[in-house]
This record gives C-alpha cells, structure tokens and sequence, in this order.
C-alpha cells in the first residue's frame, strides 16, 4: 500500500517538477535580472550596508529588517542545507550542486522582487498588524479580479507547511539525525503505529513539539527574537565546521569544481545518456535549491511584509541576501563537503551522506564529527519550523478573511503535524514537500513577470533619488 502510494506520489512529482516548471522558474530570474539591471551583483554591498543599518524608519510594520531576514532564514536555512544538496547531489550527481548554484544567483533577483512587492502591496489589518505576502501582491498589484490566484497561492502555501516544508521534512530530519548519533542500530526501541521506533525518536519528537508549541503560539515577534539569537549562531557554526572540511581538503577543491561541472553538462554520462543525465541533474539541483532557499516560492515575502520600513527597495535589497547567503555559501559548502569526499558516491542516502562526508573530511573522531552535525541539523530544522509557521499562518489568515479564531486554531494543528511528523516515511515526506513547493511557486512566478516592469521602475525611482 504504502509502495503504490510512494510511486503515485513521485509521478505527480515528477509532472509539477518537469521541465516546463523549470524553465518559468529560470526564465522569471532571467527576465528579473535584465529588468533589474543584474542588481544581484550591482547592489550586493548596498544590500550588506542595508542588512546592518537595522533603522526603522517607517510607522508600519512589527519587526527590523535584520530580524525580518532572521525570520525568514530560520526558515530557509533547514535540512534543505544539509538532507536535501546531499538527495540532490545523490541523485542528479555532483553537477546538481552547478544548477543550483544557476538558480541561486537568478533566483536572488526573484527574492529582491517577490520581497519588494511585498512592502508595495501590503495592508494593514483592522487590529493594527501588517500583512503581505504574494496574495496581496497579486489582488493589489494585478487586480481584484485576480484575487483567486491569490486565494490558490495561500492554499498551497498552507499545504506546504503543513504537510511537507514546515513539519514533516524538518521533524523527521531532526530526529533521524537524533537516533543516527545516538542509537545507530535501534537498540532501544518501542512498538508505535504496529512499527518499531527508536526511543530516541520518541523522546528527541516530543521535546521539539514543547519547545515548537512555546514559541508558535506567542506570533511573529517571538519567532522573530528566537531567529534573530538562534539563525547568526547556527549559520555561523555551521560555516565554520564545513570551511575546516574544506581548508584541510583544499587541494581536491579544484578537481571538484570539474566534477560539478562535468556532471552538470552529462560529461561524465555513459554514451547516449548524456542528456538524461543532464535533466536529472537540472531537475534535482533547482527542486532542491528552490527547496533550500525559497526564491520563487513566495515564502520570504511574508516575513518581510512585516518589517518597519517604508522603502520597498530597500528591503527587496536586504531580503534577497537570504538567498546568497542560504545558497551560495551554505549549500556550496555543504556540497563542495560532499563530493571531495566522495560522500555521494558511497550508497548512503539523506543526512547519512552529510554525515559521512562529515565523518570523513574532519580531523575529529567521527563520533564528534557527526555531534556537530546532529547539533546544527537540529537548529537548522527548528528554526525552519518555526518560520513556516508563521508563512503559512499568514496564508490561512487571508484565506479566512483575518480570522483570528482559525488561526490560533490552526497554531495546534500545525503542532500536532511536528508530533507525528517522527513516525512519516522519508521518502514520501520529501516528494510532498516538493509538490506543494511546485504547485506555491506558479502563482507567485506569474505575478513577478506580471509586474516585473513595476519592480524595475520602483528600483529606478529608488536608486535615481540616492545618486541625487
């Protein structure tokens, strides 16, 4: 039963992730960066001045630009960072890491428009709180007639933070993380749901659901405090422990590099397999990245909405460092780990790749090693759940129409989905995430190429006033 499910679910997967998704996903960051001028590259230490000038300039809003990227890394940086480069690059071969990276820096120009719009449309609820996101971008920037596009954006966006990105994918990494480290060959296990679980699965599931329901139910401002502490402290540790791999290994760098590319054009494919290689690897490398830092997806919009500013460009600056930031340097780390060691190749799958590569790329015992692992994994994943939380809480509130009473409801659905996220096969946990992924990107692509021309002349106006 299960094994039929599993295969219905990979063809849905594999028909929302196929290649005419791809291309709108590549062509929108194309057209935006033309549009924009290559702001990505032109503007990057404008958009570094801006992420610490931390000034809250405007009466709207509920939280700074830093916290407000805080909140919206927490929620991209999860296990897309460390289980999900490691499937793609498992998967799709090391040149899945190469597409990533095209996604990535593409994908930046996507996150300053998405973000940008955001601030522009936004509106102010009846109590007095912001809200925004791609919904509003559509029904305010597009048109009313165009408000059940909104509607359907929300709808996946609750979806997939419900029953994919936000729970299950970050719950499960966590505790298969938790029970690799601590209880590798299920000594200690317990009968639940007519299977055999590991007890630290049972326990590591239930201190995270705790500490999850702590935070969620206090809103977007407690969410944000615990980011603004937590995201600087885990990005950096994590960053650390993947650049002594790389020090230590940096002759093998290079040779790298020529894989990645390689791979990516299915150079290394057998004959007549080349362009089959190539698509996988497309396929993976852009699920995944998209997966890890969102740029597309609509998600990060929503926790920039929230932010004291009155300045759109300036906060499509500041918001699209989250993907610079999650991809290409984390992610590249992570997958540049990866394959020097020849951790991909090894016959091992999710956060068990990672692990190896860890195991076997530092100077440490391997019980260490996959210590600092487990440790950033759990920040990694908390933090995540935590931000979807409070996307998909945004989503369910313009659904319902701002009613709160649904959403303080939803806060103990969305905590009982942490419960039980320890007990879901992984493999059908990651093709879920992905569909709803997929199926939340399409309406935000359409409203970033529909007002693509109204980003661009926001920017001009923006960047014209500071030369004066």
């Amino acid at each position: 039963m299960l094994e039929s499910i599993n295969k219905v679910l990979v063809a849905i997967d594999d028909i929302v992730w196929g290649i005419p998704l791809i291309v709108l996903i590549l062509v929108t960051g194309i057209i935006l960066t033309i549009r924009l001028r290559g702001i990505q590259i032109t503007k990057l230490p404008l958009a570094i001045k801006y992420m610490f000038a931390n000034d809250k300039e405007g009466d709207k809003g509920e939280v700074s630009s830093f916290a407000a990227l805080c909140t919206a890394l927490s929620a991209t940086i999860g296990t897309g960072n460390i289980v999900g480069v490691a499937t793609a690059i498992v998967a799709g071969g090391p040149g899945a890491l190469f597409w990533m990276w095209v996604a990535a820096l593409l994908g930046t120009a996507t996150k300053f428009a998405e973000c940008m719009l955001a601030i522009k449309y936004r509106v102010v609820a009846e109590d007095g709180h912001v809200v925004g996101g791609p919904f509003y971008s559509i029904e305010n920037g597009m048109g009313p007639k165009w408000k059940w596009l909104g509607k359907v954006f929300a709808f996946f966006g609750v979806a997939a933070a419900l029953l994919g990105i936000g729970t299950f994918t970050q719950i499960n990494g966590i505790t298969s993380a938790v029970q690799n480290f601590f209880d590798a060959n299920k000594q200690w296990t317990v009968s639940l749901f007519g299977m055999d679980y590991s007890w630290t699965v049972v326990i590591s599931g239930l201190i995270l659901t705790v500490c999850v329901a702590l935070v969620v139910i206090g809103g977007i401002k407690r969410i944000s405090k615990v980011a603004e502490v937590i995201v600087p402290f885990m990005a950096l540790t994590y960053v650390v422990v993947a650049m002594i791999i790389l020090v230590l290994n940096y002759k093998a760098i290079p040779g790298a590099f020529v894989e990645i590319v390689e791979s990516a054009f299915g150079l290394r494919a057998a004959a007549g397999g080349a362009l089959g290689a190539v698509m996988v690897a497309m396929q993976k490398g852009i699920a995944r990245g998209i997966f890890s830092n969102e740029a597309g997806l609509g998600s990060a919009p929503i926790a920039a909405a929230a932010v004291q500013t009155d300045s759109p460009t300036k906060q499509g600056l500041v918001s699209m460092l989250g993907t610079v930031i999650d991809t290409l340097i984390i992610c590249t780390m992570t997958g540049l780990s990866i394959v020097i060691t020849g951790a991909w190749d090894m016959g091992l799958e999710g956060v068990a790749v990672t692990s190896k590569a860890f195991e076997l790329g530092l100077p440490f015992p391997a019980k260490v090693s996959a210590f600092l692992l487990m440790l950033c994994l759990v920040f990694f994943a908390f933090t995540t759940i935590l931000g979807w939380d409070y996307y998909s809480e945004k989503c369910l509130e313009y659904l319902t129409g701002g009613n709160q009473k649904a959403v303080k409801g939803y806060r103990w659905l969305y905590i009982l989905a942490v419960f039980i996220g320890p007990y879901m096969t992984v493999s059908a946990v990651w093709t879920i995430a992905d569909i709803f992924n997929g199926l939340m990107a399409l309406p935000n692509l359409v409203v970033l190429i529909a007002l693509s021309g109204v980003c661009a002349k926001e920017a001009k106006g923006f960047f014209d006033t500071l030369k004066k």
